[in-house]
């Protein structure tokens, strides 16, 4: 899978662009606030129907214009697909070969992507709801059945979050109707616990690979996720369901005091661990940032294996958060793999002799100017 092509209309500080791209490795080069980044949030938004950056939609509107359009052509195994994402006031139009989709959880998955930036060094020492934005990101691209019972069980927690506040509060005193919200999350719950659990032994898998090649098998890397549900990962998604309808019910006056929901995966967490100890706690910066890079790496082999074709890797100034060796290791990975999309003011000496004949674009001010010849001396 790579992007062919994509065209902004007054899309942040792109008035009209129609630019084609190399299925290989391709550079924006360019200062800071001149619009690389904003490049590539666009074709984060085209795959995710959402920016990484912003919860604000009209952010991504050019300043005085109504609407921002997005497109692309995505080659697949199965031949080219045009998408369309359209953001004005009103919200968000998703279309999948010019038709537009009823919603857009059903327009995830046409095009695959894993961004890769400095913040996401934080994954391994940041606090657990980075881990589970992770996980539920790059989980609902490749599994609908995910993606769905994610967005149930957001739905009913909001709901129950707030009939909470109203019993809190005494604005009402109803526990039928709480006992009937409980059971709905519970239900959904256990399938996103379920879910999770087989989703991150495959992760694992490929991510201790790496891990082993970065270190030169001086260090295993396991994942342990941290629920408080018992057995979790021994237990069927019945046996699941019961014990998140027994801690519902256990908590309920606690949530009633608090006004919010005590128990469930919204509150759940994924562990790093080198050798069996917990990265986060005990391992050195390095040890921190090279098992970020193997997890994130991990993902690429992890889509492929779930959908049959690689995704496209988007690296927004990552190289420059990176020491010699885990550039290396980056660049020797994604090399003849993925299409690449990869920001940064200037190539270091590794990237230089690593990357073989890149598509390199000068980005000023929003314009792009392409290199005529592919080299990075």
């Amino acid at each position: 899978m790579y992007l062919e092509s994509l065209t902004l209309r007054d899309y942040r500080n792109y008035e009209d662009l129609n630019v084609s791209f190399s299925p290989a490795i391709n550079i924006l080069l360019g200062e800071n606030a001149q619009g690389k980044t904003n490049l590539l949030e666009a074709i984060y938004v085209l795959s995710m129907t959402r920016s990484h950056r912003t919860n604000n939609d009209k952010e991504l509107i050019k300043w005085d214009k109504t609407a921002a359009i997005i497109q692309g052509r995505v080659n697949k195994q199965l031949g080219t697909v045009p998408l369309e994402i359209q953001v004005n006031s009103k919200g968000k139009k998703a279309k999948v070969n010019h038709l537009e989709q009823a919603k857009l959880s059903q327009y995830i998955g046409q095009f695959n992507v894993i961004l890769f930036a400095p913040e996401d060094l934080a994954l391994v020492k940041g606090a657990p709801a980075v881990r589970r934005r992770f996980v539920d990101m790059e989980f609902g691209q490749i599994n609908a059945r995910y993606l769905y019972n994610l967005g149930q069980y957001r739905t009913i927690l909001k709901q129950r979050n707030q009939y909470l506040k109203q019993l809190q509060h005494k604005k009402n005193q109803d526990l039928v109707f709480l006992d009937v919200l409980s059971d709905q999350l519970a239900a959904f719950g256990a399938e996103i616990v379920h879910q999770r659990l087989i989703f991150l032994k495959q992760l694992e898998f490929w991510a201790n690979q790496l891990q082993e090649e970065i270190t030169q098998s001086a260090e295993t890397l396991t994942f342990e996720y941290a629920t408080h549900l018992e057995d979790a990962a021994d237990q069927t998604i019945e046996q699941l369901y019961a014990q998140l309808q027994n801690d519902l019910k256990k908590a309920t006056k606690k949530e009633i005091f608090q006004g919010t929901t005590l128990a469930g995966p919204h509150r759940d967490d994924v562990r790093f661990l080198i050798n069996g100890k917990n990265v986060q706690t005990y391992g050195s910066q390095g040890q921190q940032r090279t098992t970020a890079l193997s997890v994130k790496l991990a993902e690429i082999e992890l889509m492929k294996e779930e959908t049959g074709e690689y995704p496209v890797l988007l690296l927004d100034d990552v190289l420059s958060e990176l020491d010699d060796m885990r550039q290396t290791h980056l660049l020797k990975t994604i090399q003849n793999k993925v299409q690449t999309f990869l920001t940064t003011p200037n190539l270091s000496g590794i990237a230089r002799t690593l990357i073989n004949e890149p598509k390199i674009f000068h980005i000023n001010q929003g314009n792009l100017l392409e290199e005529e010849e592919h080299t990075v001396d």
